[in-house]
């Protein structure tokens, strides 16, 4: 998706327009339980950690650093029931989501 962004920023005459992603992250909870689980909330933030620290950039960018941030810190138990309040690395206790 960031190479989308890209391109249309180009098409529209920004090609050095810096993108900065601002909320990402994985629901470790919540849902239908298929999609929103520990395992897969893991595994997102492993390998968003592991492309943004081994193979910055994209394809239409590459080496570029992508300044991104983890959506939430801890998990928000006063947001309405569902994925939502499943985003944080940590219970608000401090254990490990």
């Amino acid at each position: 998706m960031v190479d989308a962004v890209y391109a249309a920023l180009e098409k529209a005459g920004g090609p050095t327009v810096r993108i900065v992603v601002s909320e990402t992250g994985w629901p470790s909870a919540g849902g239908d339980g298929l999609v929103a689980t520990i395992d897969n909330a893991r595994m997102y933030n492993r390998n968003l950690i592991a492309h943004l620290a081994f193979s910055p950039g994209t394809p239409r960018r590459p080496r570029k650093n992508l300044e991104t941030y983890i959506f939430a810190l801890f998990n928000e138990n006063l947001k309405a029931v569902g994925t939502e309040r499943n985003f944080g690395l940590y219970y608000p206790n401090i254990k490990l989501s």
